[in-house]
């Protein structure tokens, strides 16, 4: 008879062999439980969590948290591809002008934001999809400096490397920056994007690339405020002054 830690152990691989996108730590416990509600929880914890380590020609993690089966390693890529497929069905720039919007409305992080993207500051090193500025109201009692507020956003998954990197130039002109990617994006490229977001100070934010009525943007990663270079800040503004500064 097998033991308890056997059991679990067969369980835990049938789990996520009926699994293709891999299941979260806590997921696992989940179901391990329901299969075997006498075994004490200690006794499943202790046995799956190091089940990448103990059976790594079977499992692997492919980020914090998440097992999946090693029958699936190859299935990312068609994942990605048809993310980027349904994404195409939607121009990137409708979802300039909603995020604007909630970047003013819901986030807060700005009094002003406008729709920019193309080539407006005709730099090598890009132009933001939306930027905003944050001023001090009339009301407010205690005043303070201009920030300035810029978005890269991405509607194909599988260009999310690239656009990390065009967030983080952005850095050199302005207060926050903020990189915008589909909430269907594979797990290990989100959890990959909220590691490296925390680290550079970048925002994160998640939306549906298939509705730009209601994209339902969720914050992941909130960007920590910095102080940009001013020669480039100066640079860049007197290209959209009229836009963005009356």
């Amino acid at each position: 008879m097998s033991t308890r830690r056997e059991q679990i152990t067969s369980k835990a691989i049938q789990a996520l062999k009926q699994n293709p996108n891999g299941m979260r730590y806590s997921e696992l416990v989940r179901t391990l439980q329901q299969e075997f509600p006498s075994i004490p929880v200690n006794t499943i914890h202790g046995t799956i969590w190091d089940l990448d380590v103990r059976l790594p020609n079977e499992i692997y993690k492919p980020a914090r948290g998440l097992f999946r089966h090693t029958s699936f390693k190859e299935s990312q890529l068609d994942e990605e591809k048809q993310v980027v497929t349904a994404a195409e069905r939607i121009d990137e720039s409708a979802f300039y002008e909603p995020f604007a919007n909630w970047l003013v409305n819901d986030l807060e992080e700005c009094t002003k934001a406008i729709p920019l993207g193309g080539n407006k500051l005709k730099d090598k090193w890009g132009t933001p999809d939306v930027i905003g500025i944050l001023k001090p109201r009339d009301s407010d009692i205690i005043k303070y400096s201009t920030e300035i507020v810029a978005a890269e956003i991405k509607t194909d998954s599988g260009n999310l490397i690239t656009a990390f990197g065009q967030a983080c130039a952005y850095k050199s002109f302005c207060h926050k920056s903020y990189i915008v990617v589909p909430k269907d994006s594979a797990k290990e490229d989100i959890d990959r994007l909220d590691a490296l977001c925390s680290i550079f100070g970048i925002g994160l934010i998640l939306f549906d690339n298939s509705n730009p009525k209601t994209p339902g943007f969720e914050i992941r990663v909130r960007a920590a405020k910095h102080e940009p270079d001013m020669f480039y800040a100066n640079k860049y503004m007197k290209l959209v002054e009229d836009q963005l500064f009356t």
